[in-house]
């Protein structure tokens, strides 16, 4: 009874200005209070009611991370996947991963490079390297060519089709930023690139080339044969 006196008193445009309401009823047994609360506003409480006892269920289930909430590390890894999420979803309409699109972006700025230095400038051992590197040449968007002054080494150069992809990538990259950005903030963004920058730079020195993320790997290994077992060109 409580709750359709406080429902009544929420729907007062239900009744007529001269006060008689305008809501007719027939006796068939229903609640005439419970017919005359628009199903729209009967549906957000039972929504709301839902979302309260996921909540509930949610807190219920909560497991203590313990000293991991306060790891740098272990944060870093869990917004690492949840940025990476992001991008893969919005790159896959050109089917490319981060490490490809890294690939490309540093050959892209920097012409002429040798397969060993862009692989140490993006930490990756040679042996990952070298077959994503492949794997980006069968889909013509990057040529190797003799360097110049060492005949036993690649320059690495985009194609015509590895630059207008390029372009591309930057858009659709420019809209993957701002998603991060909107979480965090213009302000926050600036901060976190500066705190990454610190860390990246002191710890550059001691730190070994590693494999390639398994956001990257695994993808790359089933590209290189495509779909049916078929090679791409």
């Amino acid at each position: 009874m409580t709750i359709l006196q406080s429902r009544s008193a929420c729907y007062s445009p239900l009744h007529s200005p001269g006060g008689a309401s305008a809501i007719h009823t027939v006796d068939t047994g229903a609640d005439p209070m419970a017919e005359a609360v628009p199903k729209s506003s009967r549906k957000r409480g039972e929504d709301s009611h839902r979302s309260k006892a996921e909540a509930a269920a949610d807190d219920r289930n909560a497991i203590d991370l313990g000293i991991l909430g306060e790891s740098v590390g272990f944060l870093l890894k869990r917004a690492q996947m949840a940025v990476f999420a992001d991008f893969i979803e919005t790159f896959a309409a050109v089917d490319l991963r981060p490490a490809q699109f890294s690939v490309l972006v540093i050959i892209g700025r920097n012409p002429g490079l040798k397969q060993s230095q862009v692989s140490a400038a993006l930490n990756i051992k040679r042996t990952n390297f070298v077959p994503m590197l492949d794997l980006l040449e069968k889909r013509g968007l990057v040529a190797r060519k003799l360097a110049a002054g060492d005949r036993r080494s690649h320059a690495l150069h985009l194609t015509a089709e590895g630059s207008t992809l390029l372009a591309e990538l930057q858009r659709l990259w420019a809209d993957h930023e701002r998603r991060i950005c909107e979480q965090i903030g213009p302000d926050g963004r600036d901060q976190l690139l500066s705190l990454l920058g610190r860390m990246i730079a002191s710890g550059s020195a001691s730190a070994s080339p590693f494999d390639v993320d398994e956001a990257d790997a695994a993808p790359v290994k089933a590209r290189a044969t495509g779909q049916g077992g078929r090679k791409r060109g």
